[in-house]
C-alpha cells in the first residue's frame, strides 16, 4: 500500500518551505555558538524544573524556594527571548545585535540578583518595603518584561500590558466604575517584580510548575513523528469515505492541535498536506482552507493537552487539571462532530468521493509503526486521571516516548535531538515571554482592588440580566482574541469577567470555559480570522473567502458556550440521566444543523435551490439549534418542549424538501 505522506513529495517540500518561512519571520537563524548557548539554557532550566517539580533537591540538598526558582526561570526565559527574537521585522536575522546582547546580559544580571536575595525578598516583604537599589532594579526589570512581551506577543500585547501595568499610577483619576487605589511608580514597580501576584503570579507559576512538562511532551511528540502517524492513521481509517481528505484533516489537525495548542502552527503543520488532498477530490480552495482552519482551531479544545489555557484555568479555579479536561470532552466532541457532519453533508450534496483504496496505507502497518504513540498517551492519561500526578505525568510520558522511539526505525539522530532541544527552547521562550508580561496585568488589577470592584460593576451594567452579561462577555472575549493569544485573552477576562458570571449564578467551570471558547473564535471569524487567513495562503485563495467558509463550518462553536453555561450537564456536571439526555439531543441537533448549513438531509437527500430551498434550510437550522440547546437549567424550557418544537420544524422542513424534489422530477427514495 502507498503511504500518502511519502507519496506527496511536493506537499512535504511545501510544508518545509513554509515552516522555514515561519521560522525566519519569528526567530533568528543563529550561528552554532548561539544555538549551543540556547540549548545549554534549555537543558539547564529543564533540569531545574525537574528538580523543583519532583522535589529531588539534587542541587542544594533541599527543595529550592519557589520564588528563587521562579526568578531563575524567568531570567533564563528573557535571555532566550532577546537572543531568539529580533527586535523588529527589519532587524538582522542571522546575527544577534549588540543591543540584544546587552539586554540579555542585563536580564541575567537582574534576575541573578533577585534569585540570590529571594529569601530576603519574601521574608522582608520587599513588594511593599524594598530598598532603593532593589526598586531601581525592579524598574529596569519591568521594562525588560514589557519588551519581551512585545517580541513574543506582538504590539497588541505590548500596548495592553503597558497601559494596564501602569494602571496603579492613575487608578484614582479614572471614572468611578473603573477607579481603584493609586500608588507611585516605585511602589508599583516593587509590587510587580517582588510579589507573588504580578510577574510571578498565576501565569508564570503555571508555566514553570505545571505546564513545563506538557510543553516538552508536545515538542517531543512532534519531533518523533507523531504528526505523520496521526495523519497516516486518519488516512487509513477515513480516507476512502466520501469527502475523506477533509475528514482526515479534522482527525489529524484535532490531534496535532491538542499537542501544540496553537491554531496557526497547526495549520502550517498539517495544512500543506491536507489542503491539496482535499482539492484533489473536488473541494473548492476556500472550503478546504476553511476546513483546515476550523480543525486546527478546535485542537485547542481537544483533551488531553488542550494547550496552555487549560492549565491556567485549573489554577484560577483551584481545581485539578483533570477536572478541566473532563469538562472539555463533550464540547470538543460536539465541535468536531459538527465539522464532520457538515463535511459529510457537503460531500454528499456535491457527490465528492474519497481516495482510492490502493493509495491508502494499511491501518495495521500504520499502527505497527506508531503504536507507541498511543501507549504513551495511555500512560499520560492513566497518570493524570487515576494517579492525579498532573505536574510529573508529562515527564514520565516524555521519557517513555524518547526511550521507545530510540528502539524503532524512526529513532532520533544527534541532529534530530538537537532540533528537538532548539524547538523546546523556542516554545518555552515564546510562551514564557507572553505569560510573564500578562502577569503584570493581573498584578495591577489586584493591587488597585479593581479585580473585585469591576465584577460588581459589570453585573450592575448588565442589569442583573445573565444573557446580557454573557453577550457582553462574548463580545469582549472575541475582541481581545483578535489581538492576543487565546491564553492571554483568557487570563485577562478570568480576572475581570469570570467572577461576574459566577456571581450572576453561573457554574464556575462553565464561566471560565465560556471565556476560553469565545477568546479563540477570532481565529476563524472575519475580519481577522488569523487561522483561516494562514490556511488561505496555503490554499492560494482569497483570505476573506476562507474566513467566511471557516465561520460557516464553525457555526456550532458560536452556540456551544451558551449551551453549556445554561446547563452545565454538557460539561458532565449533573446526574447521569441529565448528562445522557443533553448529549444525545445535542448530537442529533448537530446533525440537523449540519444538514441545514450544507443543504443535505440524511434520508431526504439534497435540499433544492431557490426560496423554497432556503426556507427548508432555515427550518433545519432552527430545528437543529432547538434540539441541541440543553433543556432545563437556566434556559427554563423542558427537554420535552424543545424536542417537540424541533420535531415540528424538522417535519415541515422534510416535507418541503420532498415536495420540492418531486416537483423537480427527482425520484423520492431514502438516501444516506
Amino acid at each position: 500500500m502507498t503511504d500518502p505522506v511519502q507519496t506527496k513529495a511536493e506537499s512535504r517540500a511545501e510544508e518545509e518551505r513554509r515552516a522555514e518561512e515561519v521560522y525566519a519571520t519569528r526567530y533568528r537563524v543563529l550561528s552554532l555558538p548561539w544555538q549551543a548557548l540556547l540549548m545549554v539554557i534549555t537543558v539547564g532550566i529543564t533540569l531545574l524544573a525537574i528538580n523543583q517539580i519532583f522535589n529531588f533537591g539534587f542541587f542544594i540538598g533541599e527543595v529550592m524556594l519557589d520564588m528563587r526558582y521562579l526568578y531563575i526561570y524567568v531570567g533564563a526565559i528573557l535571555v532566550m527571548v532577546f537572543i531568539s527574537f529580533p527586535a523588529t521585522g527589519t532587524a538582522a536575522r542571522t546575527t544577534v545585535a549588540w543591543y540584544d546582547i546587552i539586554l540579555a546580559v542585563t536580564a541575567a544580571s537582574l534576575f541573578a540578583y533577585f534569585a540570590v536575595h529571594a529569601e530576603r525578598i519574601v521574608l522582608e516583604a520587599w513588594e511593599y518595603a524594598a530598598p532603593q537599589f532593589g526598586i531601581y532594579m525592579a524598574l529596569a526589570t519591568w521594562a525588560l518584561v514589557l519588551e519581551a512581551g512585545r517580541r513574543t506577543g506582538g504590539w497588541p500585547i505590548f500596548v495592553v500590558v503597558l497601559v494596564l501595568s501602569l494602571y496603579p499610577l492613575y487608578a484614582d483619576r479614572m471614572p468611578n466604575v473603573i477607579a481603584g487605589v493609586s500608588m507611585g511608580l516605585e511602589e508599583a514597580a516593587a509590587f510587580h517584580i517582588m510579589s507573588e501576584e504580578s510577574l510571578f503570579g498565576i501565569p508564570t507559576q503555571v508555566a514553570a510548575l505545571l505546564l513545563f512538562g506538557f510543553l516538552l511532551f508536545g515538542v517531543s511528540l512532534q519531533h518523533t513523528g507523531a504528526g505523520k502517524f496521526f495523519i497516516n492513521i486518519a488516512f487509513a481509517l477515513l480516507g476512502r469515505f466520501r469527502g475523506g481528505p477533509a475528514k482526515v484533516a479534522i482527525f489529524s489537525s484535532g490531534l496535532m492541535g491538542s499537542m501544540s495548542g496553537g491554531p496557526v502552527t497547526n495549520v502550517l503543520t498539517t495544512g500543506p498536506l491536507s489542503i491539496p488532498t482535499m482539492r484533489r477530490v473536488g473541494f473548492s480552495r476556500g472550503y478546504a482552507a476553511g476546513v483546515e482552519a476550523c480543525a486546527s482551531t478546535g485542537g485547542v479544545l481537544m483533551p488531553p493537552i488542550m494547550g496552555a489555557t487549560a492549565f491556567v484555568m485549573a489554577n484560577f479555579l483551584g481545581v485539578s487539571y483533570v477536572t478541566i479536561v473532563i469538562a472539555a470532552i463533550i464540547p470538543s466532541l460536539l465541535y468536531f462532530f459538527g465539522l464532520f457532519m457538515q463535511i459529510d453533508a457537503y460531500s454528499a450534496r456535491h457527490d465528492l468521493k474519497g481516495l482510492p483504496r490502493e493509495e491508502l496505507p494499511s491501518p495495521w502497518k500504520v499502527f505497527k509503526e506508531g503504536w507507541y504513540f498511543i501507549a504513551v498517551f495511555a500512560l499520560l492519561i492513566w497518570m493524570l486521571v487515576f494517579l492525579q500526578r498532573e505536574a510529573t505525568a508529562p515527564f514520565y510520558a516524555t521519557a517513555l516516548l524518547l526511550v521507545i522511539n530510540q528502539c524503532t526505525m524512526h529513532r532520533l539522530s544527534l541532529k534530530g535531538f538537537l532540533k528537538l532541544l532548539a524547538a523546546a527552547g523556542q516554545i518555552l521562550a515564546e510562551l514564557g515571554g507572553i505569560l510573564a508580561a500578562i502577569g503584570l496585568i493581573i498584578g495591577s488589577l489586584q493591587v488597585t482592588g479593581m479585580a473585585g470592584t469591576l465584577t460588581n460593576d459589570l453585573v450592575y451594567l448588565a442589569g442583573d440580566n445573565v444573557l446580557m452579561l454573557l453577550i457582553m462577555g462574548a463580545l469582549t472575549a472575541f475582541v481581545l482574541g483578535i489581538g492576543m493569544t487565546v491564553t492571554a485573552a483568557y487570563i485577562f477576562l478570568a480576572v475581570i469577567l469570570a467572577p461576574a458570571l459566577i456571581q450572576a449564578g453561573l457554574h464556575p467551570v462553565a464561566s471560565h470555559m465560556f471565556i476560553m471558547y469565545w477568546g479563540m473564535l477570532s481565529f476563524i471569524t472575519p475580519p481577522v480570522a488569523i487561522a483561516a487567513f494562514v490556511a488561505a495562503s496555503v490554499a492560494k485563495v482569497n483570505p476573506m473567502q476562507a474566513g467566511l467558509e471557516a465561520m460557516r463550518l464553525g457555526t456550532i462553536i458560536y452556540f456551544i458556550p451558551f449551551f453549556f453555561v445554561f446547563n452545565p450537564a454538557l460539561l458532565l456536571f449533573g446526574t447521569p440521566l441529565e448528562v445522557i439526555t443533553v448529549v444525545i439531543t445535542a448530537l442529533i441537533g448537530v446533525i440537523i444543523l449540519a444538514a441545514g448549513l450544507q443543504g443535505y438531509l440524511l434520508g431526504a437527500g439534497r435540499v433544492g435551490k431557490g426560496p423554497v430551498g432556503w426556507f427548508a434550510r432555515t427550518l433545519l437550522i432552527a430545528s437543529g439549534l432547538t434540539l441541541a440547546a440543553p433543556g432545563g437549567g437556566m434556559l427554563g424550557i423542558s427537554h420535552g418542549v424543545l424536542l417537540l418544537s424541533s420535531a415540528g420544524l424538522l417535519l415541515v422542513a422534510t416535507i418541503t424538501i420532498l415536495m420540492q424534489r418531486r416537483a423537480e422530477g427527482e425520484p423520492l427514495r431514502f438516501t444516506l
